[in-house]
């Protein structure tokens, strides 16, 4: 399985390597209109929790920007479902469906890693006060390996491009702005609060916050990504197999 895996996360990689400066691109401009707008025209006076606000933004930017390029995977998986039937022929080989699943999840997370490292050297370039080290990654990362496997299962159950939009306007846009990115979620009224902590992105915000802050984050907050994670990588190569069938 481990080969037919890397097989999948192989093609990915060369894919993306001739795409890189469009994907490079597209995973600096949307950050780059953060930083300008909330975080120096804004922000530059404000502070948040005691943070100068683009200290407090750097890492919800990391953490929305590297959900956003993880769940793109579902669109590359569609194209290829849709157009190419290149699906069709993964699950005519040997590979097999976990195998094609985790694949795309490997890659899923380097997209989501490469976007958090393009918001990590703009805010240096910005002169933000951040600390990147391990669990600050950790939490990129397993924000990324959710939104991945999700991206795969959300893949397997769509049908036509519409449907894939239609999931993103009602998932994935909602979660951007309400999962602790650009606001403390304790400000929120106590059922919103209550709601908007049920959200995977509003415990990866808030774990990779503590971590550039090098303050020590609550296991939970591991729990929850780690959980999350697991549970739609299950289930992605549930939905997985009943498509190949």
């Amino acid at each position: 399985m481990i080969q037919g895996a890397l097989a999948v996360y192989y093609r990915e990689m060369l894919l993306m390597r001739r795409r890189s400066f469009r994907l490079l691109a597209g995973m600096a401009v949307s950050p780059l209109l953060y930083f300008v707008t909330f975080g120096q025209a804004v922000g530059r006076s404000a502070q948040l929790d005691g943070l100068a606000y683009s200290s407090f933004l750097l890492p919800g930017l990391v953490a929305m920007s590297s959900m956003m390029q993880a769940y793109s995977m579902a669109s590359e998986i569609n194209i290829s479902r849709f157009y190419f039937r290149i699906f069709d022929e993964f699950m005519a080989s040997p590979i097999g469906p976990a195998a094609y699943v985790l694949g795309e999840v490997m890659a899923g997370v380097t997209r989501g890693l490469a976007a958090a490292a393009v918001i990590v050297l703009m805010g240096t370039l910005f002169g933000v006060h951040f600390q990147a080290g391990a669990l600050f990654w950790l939490g990129a990362g397993l924000n990324a390996f959710f939104f991945a496997a999700l991206a795969v299962a959300m893949a397997m159950i769509v049908r036509t491009h519409q449907d894939q939009a239609t999931l993103t306007n009602f998932i994935i846009t909602p979660m951007a702005f309400l999962g602790g990115t650009f606001f403390p979620v304790e400000k929120l009224p106590g059922w919103a609060a209550a709601v908007v902590g049920l959200l995977p992105l509003t415990h990866a915000s808030r774990a990779i916050r503590l971590a550039s802050q090098d303050r020590p984050v609550p296991v939970e907050e591991w729990g929850v990504l780690v959980a999350a994670g697991v549970l739609c990588l299950v289930l992605a190569m549930y939905l997985t197999r009943r498509v190949q069938d």
